[in-house]
């Protein structure tokens, strides 16, 4: 074990070092790749804030250095060489953000922005190091997936909470950690990795939705707009109870991606 952990490490210090802005521009076009199957120059613009002609520069710069392909009109895609950096990356924020949250106990609406800030800064041999004194943790705080030491990933596919049928009981599993405000919010209303949720009634109309979080006593019953609803992730339970007079519930089940 400790021989292949020290292989992984001198495989990830033979990678070539990029700047901030480049590693910036993998990880978000990982991320939205992974959503839409293809990176957009306007929807890479909008993630990293910067104008589409500049975004439309760098994009051709990196496909050039071999880090993805790009096709006017269409978009990026990460090659496997801009794919093993933004895991490089992705690693290292996720772990970050688990250290600060665990170790440190910072609030988790502000890990994101101070991971944002240390990950370019990190080495991978300290990262490794945080994630062994964390016991190797397989999800970030928010519940997004870490990648290994290796460079692999489970990516799965999850409901969220607009998806449920009324009387469909489910786990929370991963909340949208892009803005700090709105993570605030859901954690006021428990909707944490690992809460149990069922949906108790839906307004017509793409109204509000009515939810119990939590079990037994504790169970609170709270109101989410479909906007907030569609940032929380939820894994369905296989058993059910289901709102008299609705039929069970046919939601598709998370697979592997």
């Amino acid at each position: 074990m400790a021989s292949a952990r020290r292989s992984a490490a001198d495989a990830a210090s033979r990678e070539p070092a990029y700047t901030g802005p480049v590693e910036d521009y993998l990880k978000a076009i990982y991320e939205l790749e992974r959503v839409t199957g293809m990176a957009a120059t306007s929807d890479i613009a909008r993630r990293l804030t910067i104008a589409p002609p500049s975004v439309t520069w760098m994009v051709r710069r990196l496909a050039k250095q071999g880090l993805l392909t790009y096709e006017r009109y269409r978009g990026a895609r990460l090659t496997e060489a801009g794919q093993r950096t933004a895991l490089r990356i992705l690693r290292r924020h996720r772990i970050i953000e688990t250290f600060l949250a665990r170790v440190l106990e910072f609030p988790w609406d502000e890990i994101h922005a101070e991971a944002e800030r240390l990950e370019h800064a990190a080495s991978d041999a300290l990262v490794n190091r945080m994630a062994a004194a964390l016991g190797e943790p397989t999800v970030d705080p928010h519940g997004a997936p870490i990648p290994t030491r290796e460079g692999t990933i489970v990516e799965r596919h999850y409901e969220s909470i607009v998806d449920l049928t009324v009387g469909q009981h489910a786990t929370v599993v991963l909340v949208s950690d892009d803005d700090p405000a709105r993570l605030r919010h859901v954690a006021e209303l428990g909707l944490v990795p690992g809460a149990p949720v069922v949906v108790t009634a839906r307004a017509p109309f793409d109204g509000p939705i009515t939810i119990r979080v939590g079990t037994g006593r504790r169970a609170l019953e709270r109101s989410i707009g479909p906007a907030l609803g569609r940032g929380v992730l939820v894994r369905p339970d296989r058993n059910t109870v289901v709102h008299p007079g609705r039929r069970a519930p046919t939601g598709r089940r998370p697979r592997a991606r």
